[in-house]
Parts: structure tokens; C-alpha cells; sequence
């Protein structure tokens, strides 16, 4: 039995649960987690306060709070535990479809947060964001609430604002707009910091220098708010990889309330009572829902200019904007166990645009149909790039899966003595690289026995090496054959990568004459995919290795030539 908690959280719960409201398989499991959590934690919700929270929604334009709305505020801001009187969840996870009124809800609660309702003095609440427009929104929606003349008068008696902040002057606590630019924010003093739209971060730059500042008031939190996006292995990613341990794989949830609204399938899409599963305000607003039943139809026309319909609303990433290698679904399934290879027959592939760049290096092994791949990268420190590269590569590079050169270049001969550390553990049949690219290598490949000409167990690889292998590789990933091991670099290089048709002429918009696929970059200088390419490399001369091999083939020496 559910005991010191609140009826409107109840309610919402009670609705959910009873299929009286659809929801995703995630905020289903959230139900079961929370009454977990209240049968058998003492905690409670503060009622009062809770109330006069959601009070403040008055003096907004608000039609209704929504259940939602009460149920998360109820949880994030108003649950606590009973002996330390802290919050029980201060970190809010919501991922929310566009239209829900996501900065309607940052507004109401930074505004509740500022508010005499609170009590904690210089409780500020900062809110961060990629642009101006995103961090300000909310700031802009409180002001524009406060100042309707119904309300002027009594509010100004607890707040002052201005177009950029406002100030609970009972608490002097400040609720205000920052941009995507952590210089100068080492001394805030937050008491709550919302993280506005992190889909669009690559990285934990900016996260970590606005919450290295929490703990220096009391009740920190932490509230990030977000649809889904496009960029991959970033803290979007992270998060409900997080969600998904605590929901489903029995993790303690470390004070994250993960509240994640989306479509359970794609197949779900055509059913229109399920898309309040991504945004639980629609049965709220039919205005909204009549657009989106527009967007639909032209969806279902034009599906590949229109992808944010499905990104964007259902919160199920579409990446047919873009012809990519393949979705991001199928390369985390790439994630599997890579057996015991020693001695086992491989290709190596190279491949770099420039060494003073990223160079990599993939192993590519067969067992009938299952491609195992060992990747390795080296990244130039003084690459001309490495400020664009918006991914984690200190952290690969302690995983070991990535080596760091603090120097001109990236010497030919590392590569090669990285690969001729592995041929003491492995049987490199053939070497791959790209035309373009074998010159500069050529003799360091010769001084280990790999040679085009006289060894002949070299191939420069061309445009139509990889327009055959690409319907190789398409199968691979539709059939789950790949498994990389948990390699990070390798995931995110593919999904930096898009099919193009080699031979399109400019401004032909049909597919006649435009010949078969080739790879590119989706963006030139900070989505690097010479780990994928480098792999694409090695599987053009995948008919080097057996069909067949013994997963656990005998230890037969390695011969060098």
C-alpha cells in the first residue's frame, strides 16, 4: 500500500496503470518503480507544498496543469525523504514529444523554485541551453505571465524581473537563461540547473561545469528536459542506457526520476491513440493534435523530408534525412561478446584522410556468417579538427581504444607497429587501403610484408571495391551479424557515416543513372568515420579469410614474410 504520498500523483499513476491513459513500456515501469519505492522507503510527498506549486499555474496562460506535469513536480520537487528531509529524486530525466509544453513546465517550476513557496535563500535556478532562444524561453514565459495587469501589482510584491531574469525577492533566488558556453560559470551557485534540449550535446563539457556547482545550496537538482535528436554516443544516449538499467535491469536508481514519453515501436505511428504515448498533453490540446494529424499525412508521403515528425514527436529517431549506413538501433547491436580470436585468419583495413588527422585500423574475422571487428584509433593532437570533434576521446582513449599523438603527425610507423604487434596474435591474410592513401604508406607496408606488387596480398581499394561490399555490409547489419565488442568509436564513426550515389549528377533529383552506393561523412570536420571506413576496407577482401574457422584454432606459430 502507497502511504505518505498525494492524490494527484495517484491519479495519474492509477491512470497509466489501468490503460485509462497510454504510455510507453518506460513510464509504465516508472509506475511500479515509485510504488515500489513508497511501500518500502520512507519518504513522503509535502502536500502543502506541492499545492501551492502548482498554485503559481494561475498566473500563467495555462488551460490545466496537466497529470504529467503534477506527477512529475509531485516526485521532483516535493518528495523527500522523511529522516534527512532532502529530496528523494532530485535529478529529472524527461524525454518529451515537441508541442507537450516542456517549457511551459521549466517555467512553472523555476518559478515555484524562486518562489517564497520554497524558502531556501538563493536557491537559483539557472537554465542552460545550445542557443539564446532555448535557455531564454522559459524566462521569457514567466515574464510574460507576471506581466499580464491581472497580475502585475500582487506579484511584484514577491518578484522582480526583467526580459533576461527573474528574482523571488523573499528568497533572493534567481531564475535566468545561459547559453551552451562553459567559460565563466565556475562560480555559480545553484539550486536548480535545468539542462534544456540535450539531444544537441555531443559531449559533457557543459553538464559538468554547471553541476560541479551544485551542492553549494541545499535540496540540489538537477532537471533535464528534451526531445530526441540525432547525435549518437552523447549524454542523451548515456541517460536512458541509465534509465533503461534502473526500469528494467533492477539498478538503484541514484535519485533519477527517468520519465521518458515515446512510441514503443515505429509500427505504433499509425495508430493515432498511441501518440500520446511521446506527448501524454495531446488528449489536452486538440488544436495540437489536429496538426499533428496534418504532419502525419505528409509524413506518410514524404517520409525522408520530413523526418522530425518521427524524431521530434514520437521521440523514435528517423535518420531517412540523411541515407545512413544503417539506424542506430542496429549499431548498438554490434555491442556483443567478441570470442577468443588467437591465431585466427583476418583482413586489416586502413584508412585516414590525413595522418595529421585521425587514422584507424580495423581487423575484420569470419565465422560462417558472424563478423567480428578489433578497431583501433589514433588521434593527432594537433589536427586542425580536434576542437570540432564533439565526442568523448579522453575517455576512449583510457578505455585503450583510442591512442593520442602529441605530435606532428601521426608517423606511418605507428600504425605499423601496431600491426605488427598483432600479427603475433593474429593471421592478417591481406591489407587494404585506399588508393589515394597507399603511397604514403607503401614502403612502411613493404618493411612488414605487405606489399600490392611483389607479396601481392595488398589491394588499394576503389570507389567500385566499395559500392560491391556495401550490399555486404547492408545485410550484415539487417541480419545482425556484426559484433564489435563495447566500442564506442567504432558505433560512433558508422553513425557519422551516409550512403551516396556514386555518380549522381547535379541538380537530378530521380534515381536514373546515378549508379550504386559509396560512403561519406554527414559532416566534414567534426563526425569523423575512418573507423568505419577502415572497416569497409578490410571487407572488401573478406574472401581471404575462410569460410569456416574453429572458434578455438590451434596456436600455429606466426610466419612472417
Amino acid at each position: 500500500m502507497m502511504i505518505n504520498c498525494d492524490p494527484r500523483i495517484e491519479k495519474y499513476m492509477e491512470a497509466v496503470e489501468s490503460g485509462e491513459r497510454r504510455a510507453s513500456k518506460e513510464v509504465k515501469a516508472l509506475m511500479k518503480h515509485i510504488r515500489y519505492c513508497f511501500e518500502n522507503e520512507d519518504i513522503y510527498v509535502d502536500q502543502e507544498q506541492l499545492t501551492n506549486y502548482l498554485g503559481l499555474a494561475k498566473y500563467f496562460p495555462f488551460e490545466t496543469v496537466f497529470p504529467w506535469q503534477e506527477f512529475v513536480m509531485g516526485l521532483h520537487d516535493c518528495t523527500y525523504w522523511k529522516d534527512s528531509k532532502t529530496p528523494r529524486w532530485p535529478d529529472l530525466f524527461c524525454l518529451i514529444g515537441r508541442g507537450a509544453g516542456k517549457d511551459g513546465t521549466i517555467a512553472l517550476e523555476g518559478a515555484a523554485l524562486a518562489s517564497p513557496y520554497n524558502g531556501i535563500r538563493e536557491y537559483d535556478v539557472d537554465i542552460c541551453a545550445n542557443n539564446e532562444d532555448q535557455a531564454l524561453r522559459p524566462v521569457k514565459d514567466i515574464v510574460g505571465a507576471f506581466e499580464q495587469p491581472k497580475n502585475i501589482k500582487k506579484l511584484k510584491r514577491f518578484f522582480y524581473w526583467t526580459t533576461e531574469k527573474v528574482i523571488g525577492l523573499e528568497t533572493n533566488s534567481t531564475v535566468m537563461g545561459r547559453t551552451n558556453n562553459p567559460k565563466g560559470k565556475d562560480g555559480l551557485r545553484s539550486g536548480l540547473v535545468v539542462f534544456n534540449e540535450i539531444h544537441q550535446y555531443e559531449d559533457y563539457k557543459n553538464i559538468n561545469v554547471f553541476t560541479t556547482g551544485l551542492g553549494k545550496k541545499a535540496h540540489p537538482r538537477r532537471s533535464y528536459y528534451t526531445t530526441q535528436g540525432d547525435v549518437r554516443e552523447g549524454p542523451l544516449d548515456d541517460m536512458l542506457e541509465q534509465a533503461e538499467g534502473i526500469l528494467f535491469g533492477g539498478d538503484p536508481d541514484n535519485g533519477m526520476l527517468p520519465f521518458i514519453c515515446r512510441l514503443d515501436s515505429k509500427e505504433e505511428v499509425h495508430d493515432e491513440a498511441n501518440w500520446e504515448k511521446a506527448n501524454p498533453s495531446l488528449p489536452y490540446l486538440p488544436t495540437l493534435m489536429d496538426e499533428i494529424r496534418k504532419e502525419y499525412r505528409d509524413w506518410v508521403k514524404h517520409p525522408e523530408r520530413l523526418t522530425a515528425f518521427m524524431t521530434k514527436r514520437m521521440n523514435i529517431p528517423d535518420g531517412t534525412s540523411q541515407i545512413k549506413v544503417c539506424s542506430y538501433e542496429k549499431i548498438k547491436l554490434t555491442n556483443r561478446e567478441i570470442p577468443d580470436l588467437q591465431g585466427r585468419v583476418c583482413t586489416c583495413g586502413i584508412d585516414f584522410s590525413k595522418i595529421t588527422d585521425l587514422v584507424s585500423v580495423n581487423l575484420h574475422f569470419r565465422e560462417e556468417n558472424i563478423r567480428y571487428d578489433l578497431n583501433h584509433s589514433w588521434l593527432c593532437l594537433q589536427s586542425k579538427d580536434i576542437g570540432r570533434i564533439k565526442a568523448p576521446w579522453r575517455e576512449w582513449e583510457k578505455r585503450g581504444l583510442l591512442s593520442v599523438v602529441d605530435d606532428v603527425e601521426i608517423h606511418p610507423e605507428i600504425i605499423t607497429e601496431y600491426i605488427e604487434e598483432q600479427m603475433q596474435n593474429y593471421s592478417i591474410r591481406m591489407m587494404a587501403i585506399d588508393d589515394f592513401r597507399y603511397a604514403l604508406m607503401a614502403q612502411y607496408l613493404r618493411n612488414i610484408g605487405f606489399d600490392a606488387k611483389t607479396y601481392k596480398n595488398l589491394k588499394m581499394v576503389r570507389p567500385s571495391d566499395i559500392m560491391r561490399v556495401a550490399t555486404v555490409i547492408d545485410s550484415c547489419f539487417a541480419n545482425d551479424y556484426f559484433a564489435w565488442g563495447d566500442n564506442p568509436v567504432l558505433r560512433w564513426a558508422t553513425n557519422n557515416t551516409k550512403m551516396v550515389r556514386y555518380g549522381r549528377k547535379l541538380g537530378k533529383e530521380d534515381d536514373a543513372d546515378i549508379g550504386n552506393f559509396v560512403y561519406a561523412k554527414i559532416e566534414a570536420k567534426s563526425r569523423k568515420t575512418d573507423p568505419f571506413m577502415a572497416l569497409v576496407a578490410s571487407m572488401t577482401i573478406e574472401d581471404a579469410i575462410p569460410y569456416a574457422q574453429v572458434t578455438n584454432a590451434p596456436d600455429l606459430g606466426v610466419f612472417t614474410y
